[in-house]
């Protein structure tokens, strides 16, 4: 079986995502799905992709949920119900089971970053890594034989004929919203240590005891409508956005 680095990492990378600002439009999905099979990884199949049985190989996916809060309920469209929208990818954790059960070493977690990986050339397509990673963050790639998961975008962010700002994961660069954030969690003071330490960020499944390095930032509480200033009637002697704003309405 592999064996985990035996000291801390000097480098904890990996990402936040901000579950309140992720709109589930799946550009991230998209981008990472093109990087890894038409750049420098190798290729992510799909099987019969225009028939009726698809199926194909993904390193992040979106699971969209309706959550209703602890005593609230949902009210025709305007209840306490709301849509959360929920990135899924390897979350390169710090105990990694996937790591310690493999028999042939192809799981292995970097001891200079922290970034778990799969050296495909050792993978036997065995599933035990599947099978041991609680958050169902391996795939099998059915055309290669071998399991595939989440890099971090490995060849990414050390490529130094990219530019600076190209030099993240493929889904943070191509986030939309703002919604993904990459940086290194043993620096105190990154952008992602930050955002944890001000918003509350959590781990996936904190009692599987895998100590994830991805963290999520929760969505925020509702700010409730009551007592709002209702929109006027009258949009006469409007000024700025508001002034054209009414005036492409008028052409409707």
């Amino acid at each position: 079986m592999t064996t985990l680095p035996s000291l801390p990492t000097p480098k904890r990378l990996g990402l936040v995502i901000d579950l309140d600002v992720c709109v589930g439009c799946h550009a991230c999905v998209i981008s990472c799905k093109e990087w890894n099979t038409g750049g420098y990884g190798a290729a992510l199949s799909d099987q019969d992709p225009y028939g009726s049985q698809v199926s194909g190989t993904f390193f992040n996916r979106i699971h969209t949920f309706e959550v209703v809060p602890e005593g609230g309920e949902v009210v025709g469209e305007a209840g306490d119900a709301r849509i959360v929208h929920f990135p899924k990818s390897c979350l390169h954790c710090e105990v990694a089971p996937c790591v310690t059960v493999c028999p042939t070493g192809a799981s292995y977690k970097r001891s200079a970053d922290g970034i778990v990986l799969v050296d495909e050339d050792k993978c036997i397509g065995c599933g035990l890594c599947a099978w041991a990673c609680p958050y169902g963050a391996r795939e099998m790639d059915l055309a290669a034989g071998v399991m595939k998961k989440c890099t971090l975008c490995v060849d990414r962010i050390y490529n130094e004929t990219l530019q600076e700002i190209d030099r993240v994961p493929s889904c943070v660069r191509t986030c939309p919203v703002n919604a993904r954030h990459y940086g290194d969690f043993a620096d105190p003071t990154s952008n992602v240590s930050m955002m944890v330490a001000e918003r509350g960020g959590i781990d996936l499944m904190p009692e599987q005891g895998t100590r994830p390095v991805n963290k999520y930032l929760p969505p925020r509480p509702r700010r409730s409508l009551a007592g709002t200033i209702p929109l006027a009637e009258n949009t006469d002697g409007a000024k700025g956005f508001f002034a054209w704003l009414d005036g492409m309405l008028d052409r409707i």
